[in-house]
């Protein structure tokens, strides 16, 4: 399915004045840090099911609805929670993807030593069945390295538009890679050594790694468009995040026809550039609500915001 208001570059967005959306709340799961959303619209509401911790930064994943996509009611408890040894300390940033009645949730298992990317599958949202990790020999910080002993994958993107009979996911922090699936549960990744995209060149606001954003759409033309994250990391240690926008072929998904070369999205707000991790803003939930759509990203691992684009916007005019 096309939607036939997307283009590349999708936007302009512009930051919700009133941002965040979403704060930490009570003494409990979300007390202390709310971000890293994934979004989708069902029976006519935006519905968010985001990432939360408290103190101990063990995370969940909440759930919160909303009718006009920027006021949210959240309800109380996580819908998913670490239950597995390889999640023991948190199932975090989701990402996800509606096809045909079925939710397909992807989200990153943490045991304080490896990440790797998992899958949960409901038909309401609410209830979640987990599918355990999909790719446990990858490091999707290869080819650069990132002198880690085990497997390491996160941030899984699928596309809700099959290709040839096939559905098609972009993953990956550090470099973005690819994988196939028959049923969208059994997932066979393209080689290690040859990831879609890499850190970009110095200088360049991707050069210290690259990780897909929110599920890819297909744009109004057939084309495949891939929000992205970035990062530079800085002299002190510290890093900036900032968001990007790829273009693909469907007759050739996994090679780059066009790629934004600056950020439509970046630090700009206290709350952008100030949390548990400063000068973030990482988007990871896309979605076309009452002719607007709506892309929700974490505030420096501390707060959720929202940047929108009213289809019919323009980038400024000479």
């Amino acid at each position: 399915m096309s939607h036939p208001h997307a283009d590349f570059p999708l936007g302009p967005f512009t930051p919700y004045e009133a941002n965040p959306i979403l704060r930490p709340q009570g003494d409990g799961w979300e007390s202390s840090n709310v971000y890293n959303p994934a979004a989708v619209v069902k029976d006519g509401q935006v519905v968010l099911l985001y990432r939360a911790h408290a103190d101990d930064i063990v995370s969940h994943v909440g759930l919160a609805t909303s009718d006009d996509g920027i006021h949210f009611e959240r309800h109380p408890e996580p819908v998913i929670s670490p239950t597995e040894s390889y999640e023991e300390f948190g199932c975090e940033d989701p990402r996800v993807t509606e096809i045909d009645g079925t939710y397909y949730l992807t989200y990153t298992a943490w045991d304080r030593k490896n990440a790797q990317l998992c899958l949960a599958t409901s038909t309401d949202l609410f209830t979640w069945e987990k599918h355990g990790p999909m790719f446990p020999d990858y490091n999707t910080f290869l080819p650069q390295g990132n002198d880690l002993p085990g497997p390491w994958s996160k941030a899984g993107g699928i596309l809700a538009t099959p290709i040839d009979g096939r559905y098609l996911m972009y993953f990956g922090e550090g470099s973005i890679y690819y994988a196939w699936s028959d049923d969208l549960i059994h997932w066979t990744p393209g080689p290690q050594d040859e990831p879609i995209m890499v850190p970009t060149a110095p200088g360049t606001f991707g050069e210290f790694l690259v990780e897909v954003g929110p599920q890819p759409i297909i744009t109004d033309n057939g084309l495949i468009l891939l929000l992205h994250n970035a990062a530079v990391k800085n002299a002190d240690g510290t890093v900036r995040y900032t968001c990007g926008q790829l273009l693909f072929d469907p007759r050739r998904p996994t090679e780059i026809m066009a790629q934004m070369n600056y950020p439509w999205l970046e630090p700009s707000t206290y709350e952008d550039q100030n949390g548990l991790v400063s000068n973030v803003t990482f988007v990871e939930g896309l979605v076309h609500f009452q002719d607007t759509w709506f892309a929700y990203y974490g505030q420096s691992d501390s707060t959720l915001g929202v940047a929108t684009y009213k289809v019919g916007e323009k980038y400024g005019s000479l």
